[in-house]
């Protein structure tokens, strides 16, 4: 069993990128898992400034969980013929994605929230059940928004320490609810763990659960795995169950700079919290053109998938061939524990040109690296044999 998860170490050591300037796009020069005519530019083996290491090249931004391949150039020919539109509100064009969205979800246009990214959904979430405080119960490690911003308002956190096998532990987790708790929180896939927990099982802890209090369940990077739609939770909302499930567009379709998000649940939670903050007026025209785009463009949804296995599997037999240990990701990105001090093992690496996240889980240092194309994750492998040479 995973001792606590140390909250002041993940402050302290996992961010290296806060405070960065904008990124050119990423050069995509391998022969394998590229994309043709994405128009990618030349000057583009990424760098960044930020306020750990000053004029460092980055040659791999492997820090951030985005997808190197996308936006697709449907997208991009989307939002640069939509530009001339700036100056009106998208409200037109998100009826007709959240129209598209409930078409793919099987659900009802009153069961989706939009807002810029799924990390907005989680928040607002957290601000309007803990306006007056109260508790949320989540896995420990996982991603920390919903936490954070509930903390923020004045509500604690029931950490739950995941189970051996990294999966949640949701006996533990039901266990929990007090007459203080405003919410239960699941990230599926865990981030930063990268580990899925069993549907059926977590179907059953939503239906019993979510009778006591609503169920967020985060599937940020569920589209990255072979049959999503035998993992997600969508289903329980149709059958009426006070479950929320976020999706985003900055993962698989590699829009996380063009902030866009949606949220599935019953048409009286997504009352409850629009009745309070608005999600649409977030999103320009431009995003919203591009998300549509998006949608249509299953091929490039199927590439991307292959594109992150391709690189995902290299990595795991690399790394494992040096002796780590990686957890068996889900996701678009892996992690693995390492005997270095973090922020220091960070540093070393960023001196090599490539940019990774450190946490600290159970005191012991880990290196979670996002999945980029194949030249980069060679870039990775070099690095990681130098510093650890």
């Amino acid at each position: 069993m995973m001792k606590n998860f140390n909250r002041r170490d993940w402050l302290k050591t996992s961010v290296l990128g806060l405070g960065s300037l904008p990124l050119l796009t990423g050069n995509l020069s391998a022969k394998t898992n590229s994309v043709s005519g994405q128009n990618w530019s030349s000057e583009s083996m990424l760098w960044e400034m930020n306020p750990i290491y000053k004029d460092v090249k980055m040659k791999a931004r492997l820090l951030a969980n985005e997808n190197p391949f996308g936006p697709s150039s449907s997208v991009q020919k989307a939002i640069a013929e939509s530009i001339s539109m700036g100056n009106r509100y998208g409200h037109g064009d998100a009826a007709y994605l959240i129209d598209m969205l409930a078409e793919k979800e099987g659900v009802k246009p009153e069961n989706i929230m939009l807002g810029p990214g799924s990390t907005d959904m989680l928040e607002k979430t957290a601000i309007v059940l803990c306006q007056k405080g109260g508790n949320v119960i989540s896995a420990d490690p996982s991603y920390m928004s919903l936490v954070n911003t509930a903390k923020a308002m004045g509500g604690d956190w029931k950490a739950v320490p995941l189970k051996a096998d990294y999966s949640h532990d949701l006996d533990a987790m039901e266990s929990a609810i007090d007459a203080d708790t405003k919410l239960l929180y699941v990230c599926n896939p865990n981030n930063p763990m990268g580990a899925i927990t069993d549907p059926v099982e977590l179907k059953g802890f939503c239906k019993s659960a979510s009778k006591k209090r609503p169920i967020f369940v985060d599937e940020a990077y569920l589209e990255f795995m072979d049959k999503p739609a035998d993992h997600t939770m969508v289903g329980l909302v149709k059958e009426g169950h006070d479950v929320m499930v976020a999706r985003t567009f900055s993962k698989i379709h590699g829009m996380a700079g063009l902030r866009v998000g949606y949220m599935v649940a019953t048409e009286e939670r997504i009352k409850s919290i629009t009745s309070m903050v608005r999600g649409t007026m977030g999103l320009c025209v431009t995003s919203l053109k591009g998300a549509i785009a998006s949608l249509k463009d299953e091929k490039f949804i199927a590439s991307c998938r292959e594109w992150n296995k391709e690189s995902k599997e290299y990595t795991l037999g690399q790394v494992k061939s040096m002796g780590f240990d990686p957890i068996t990701s889900h996701t678009s990105f892996m992690i693995f524990p390492i005997q270095q001090e973090g922020k220091a093992f960070a540093g070393k690496m960023m001196d090599q040109g490539v940019g990774i996240r450190v946490y600290s889980i159970a005191d012991q240092p880990w290196c979670r690296v996002s999945m980029g194309t194949m030249d980069e994750m060679k870039l990775f492998v070099d690095a990681l044999k130098t510093v650890t040479a």
